[in-house]
């Protein structure tokens, strides 16, 4: 095999396998950071290995091996593998990854579910997760709690800490325990599927990867826990996966939801989504997911954007504000308001919404009070909106498209 298609193979194996391999390497190892170097271990051992022997038939066993074996060689020499790990003795005498007995038979999912252990307060398990299992970096992490990278790196350390310190096991809780972590387990597959439909950096509006790994971890959780939340976020997920390919033209620049070609979208993610939503209402616990998803659903339902039923938008999501009010929602809720009512109805609400707090970094916050200044025709005032929307907006197609805003302003 040429340098160049191993490389090519290994890179490949980096984007998706990397999380599998790290959540196998965690249940076989025990701890997060035993793992974390026996994942870059395993690289670097496919690095050297598979330009002379060929890349192997199953990337993942092979990098799970590699990193687990070169560990227990370690600890080996060390003299200190009995008593730092008992149990991996029996486990160094195959060369199979051990099946999972458990309930949980994924181990990514499997290690949502044990990270999302009660003892730890929320924000920490779900940046915990998200940084470990999604593969966000601190700073993506950041910007979808609207905080600072410094903030969510110390709720990481804190979480380890805490695992460490409390002994807390890595293992799955039972299925009378699944309930009382699926709120948290369910906010971690979603911000790993909003990273990926909107990333907050770099040069691409969406990280396709991500999207599809956050949509296979909410179809299992939907098999494995019946509940409405989990039917909803599904829904929702795919609702959003329906536009993706009318979100952007060929040049990759943003297309916004009034001007996409709906032809585009995928009725068959729309049809399922529409039988989970269905699912969910019957059961009449209806939370915050399930709401969302209706939402996305009325949009999919409109032929096209000018009979987009603004109304019952702006109902559901003066419903979402009563039982589970954040910045964002206050402000999706405001643009609708706008949609239904007029420009001067929806900055009016914006700007109430920005008011409240936590939007003043955000540029879609900015972002929309310029949109409703510009329909009104206050040139002056968003320009600088916009501006203020350029200087904080990270994703290099939105911010081609701020500038052409800007540019037709004059």
């Amino acid at each position: 095999m040429t340098d160049i298609a191993a490389r090519a193979a290994l890179e490949a194996a980096y984007r998706h396998e990397k999380r599998r391999v790290l959540a196998t390497l965690i249940r076989l190892l025990g701890g997060f950071e035993a793992a974390e170097e026996a994942l870059q271990d395993a690289f670097v051992a496919a690095a050297d290995r598979w330009p002379r022997e060929g890349v192997p038939d199953n990337p993942h066993a092979w990098l799970v091996s590699a990193g687990r074996f070169k560990t227990i060689d370690r600890w080996r020499r060390q003299a200190r593998l009995e008593n730092a790990l008992p149990g991996l003795a029996a486990v160094s005498e195959s060369e199979e990854v051990p099946a999972m007995p458990e309930t949980i038979q994924d181990d990514e999912l499997r290690l949502i579910f044990t990270c999302c252990h009660p003892v730890l307060n929320a924000d920490a398990r779900i940046a915990l997760t998200l940084r470990e299992i999604g593969g966000l970096t601190t700073e993506e992490i950041a910007r979808a709690y609207l905080t600072s990278p410094p903030t969510i790196a110390q709720r990481i350390v804190r979480a380890k800490a805490r695992i460490r310190d409390a002994a807390i096991p890595y293992e799955v809780p039972g299925r009378a325990e699944l309930p009382e972590r699926l709120e948290s387990a369910l906010r971690v597959i979603y911000l790993i599927f909003n990273e990926g439909y909107a990333a907050t950096g770099g040069v691409s509006l969406t990280r396709a990867e991500l999207s599809a790994e956050a949509i296979r971890l909410g179809r299992l959780v939907v098999r494995l826990l019946d509940e409405p939340e989990a039917l909803g976020l599904l829904a929702l997920m795919l609702l959003h996966e329906s536009r993706r390919h009318a979100r952007t033209d060929a040049s990759g620049d943003l297309v916004l939801l009034e001007d996409q070609d709906r032809a585009l979208w995928d009725r068959g993610l729309i049809a399922e989504a529409e039988g989970l939503i269905d699912r969910a209402m019957a059961s009449r616990r209806v939370g915050a997911y399930v709401l969302q998803a209706a939402i996305a659903a009325v949009h999919a339902g409109a032929s096209d954007f000018a009979t987009t039923d603004w109304a019952e938008i702006t109902g559901l999501y003066d419903v979402l504000r009563r039982i589970a009010p954040s910045p964002v929602v206050a402000l999706n809720r405001a643009v609708a308001i706008g949609m239904r009512d007029g420009a001067e109805a929806g900055l009016a609400a914006i700007e109430a919404a920005m008011h409240e707090g936590a939007l003043d970094a955000y540029h879609l916050a900015h972002s929309a009070r310029a949109d409703m200044l510009r329909r009104l025709g206050r040139s002056d005032d968003a320009r600088a909106a916009y501006t203020r929307a350029l200087d904080l907006v990270r994703l290099e197609p939105e911010r081609r498209f701020l500038e052409r805003r800007l540019a037709q302003l004059g």
